[in-house]
């Protein structure tokens, strides 16, 4: 059988609605907004090949899109098998561009390759997991009547106990006293016992460095399992965070934004952070592989940010990893993170079995089935590059 030759790129775009959903006051976060519709989408990458075989990866940026016609010339004409080289190439051309544009495109020749070898990605990276655990993500707090209390917070985690959760996310507040911070993270401590791993992740709302230690020493004495981008640093100060740690002992979950192998280490070398940052959408497949491998020779676990078909394969196929973010989950906001982009497939509320975990998709490739007939009925926008 003859190699795959790539021969088109096609990007599709498509838009939905989502109900109840809004955003804060700085417009970033989304938030619980009643009788709210904010509007969502995304863009499909497709890439095809000379054997009838094409790979898709779905849900670009903006940023990515923009970059994809200028990877246009260098893609045209490649083996679609060559993933190690193509994702190389794409990461030196970006350097100045913060490698935006390798992820994707590097999703879309795993999805390929699956196909063309009608095998799940996890099984093409050696993978054994059949389900992953998954922890409840939450939407940060709001002051709507939503998630707008450590009270509120703390029913839902009860409730996601209930849903056979073993682990819970809080996103907090984007504004607001510190106190209230501190409040919420014992009183989902309190209301949920000791059967629950508990994370924060303030998401680099924290303004000062003393707030950080703060709402740190706080996960302290609620036992937190992780504490993830505490202040406005934007999660990239290697020092700082060596500083944190040297106050609090609660594990740091870092370097969800840098991209690509050498930075997450360097952070790690650095003694800024317990666990590393795996961002399939940044760093592609190969990327985050890569990167597993290197925490593991360092005795570290690497924690998956996102959901997602990617990232269920690659949490099949690696050893230390721990949970998979289900999110973004609220008690009042319908769980429509994909729209019906993907047939027999759920990262809702109440996708969990009994024991917590969601299936690793068993399909070729990313496991899961584009619907094209919602993408149809959705599309907003298609261009084609031949």
């Amino acid at each position: 059988m003859a190699d795959p030759i790539i021969t088109k790129l096609e990007l599709i775009d498509f838009s939905y609605e989502q109900r109840e959903l809004g955003t804060d006051y700085h417009t970033f976060n989304q938030v619980y907004v009643p009788g709210a519709r904010l509007q969502a989408g995304g863009t499909i990458l497709v890439i095809h090949t000379d054997a009838g075989v094409s790979g898709s990866c779905a849900g670009l940026a903006p940023v990515d899109v923009a970059v994809i016609p200028r990877l246009w010339s260098f893609l045209k004409g490649r083996n679609a098998l060559e993933r190690e080289l193509i994702y190389d190439e794409i990461k030196r051309a970006q350097r100045q561009s913060a490698r935006i544009g390798v992820a994707p495109v590097d999703i879309a020749l795993w999805d390929l390759a699956g196909r063309l070898l009608d095998q799940p990605i996890y099984r093409l990276l050696g993978g054994w997991k059949e389900s992953v655990p998954c922890y409840a993500s939450t939407y940060h707090g709001d002051e709507n009547g939503g998630l707008d209390s450590p009270e509120a917070f703390a029913d839902f985690a009860v409730q996601c106990r209930e849903l056979r959760y073993p682990a819970f996310k809080i996103h907090g507040w984007g504004q607001g006293p510190v106190s209230r911070e501190v409040d919420n993270v014992l009183a989902v401590r309190r209301a949920v016992g000791d059967v629950m791993d508990l994370m924060l992740d303030p998401a680099c709302e924290l303004r000062t460095f003393a707030d950080a230690v703060k709402v740190g020493r706080a996960c302290d004495d609620a036992r937190y399992y992780w504490y993830e981008d505490p202040f406005r640093d934007g999660g990239i100060s290697q020092f700082a965070h060596r500083k944190l740690r040297q106050l609090i002992r609660t594990p740091l979950l870092m370097t969800e934004h840098v991209r690509t192998l050498e930075p997450h280490i360097d952070f790690a070398l650095a003694d800024a952070t317990d666990f590393v940052r795996g961002d399939v959408g940044y760093d592609g497949i190969t990327g985050v592989i890569k990167l597993a491998h290197a925490a593991e020779a360092l005795g570290i676990d690497i924690e998956f940010h996102g959901p997602g078909p990617a990232q269920r394969q690659c949490m099949a196929a690696i050893r230390n990893t721990n949970y998979y973010e289900l999110g973004l989950v609220h008690p009042k906001v319908p769980s429509v993170r994909h729209g019906g982009l993907y047939a027999d497939y759920s990262d809702a509320l109440d996708a969990i079995d009994d024991r917590g975990h969601v299936p690793v998709p068993a399909g070729p490739g990313l496991g899961v089935e584009i619907d094209w007939e919602w993408v149809r009925a959705h599309e907003t926008g298609r261009r084609v590059l031949d």
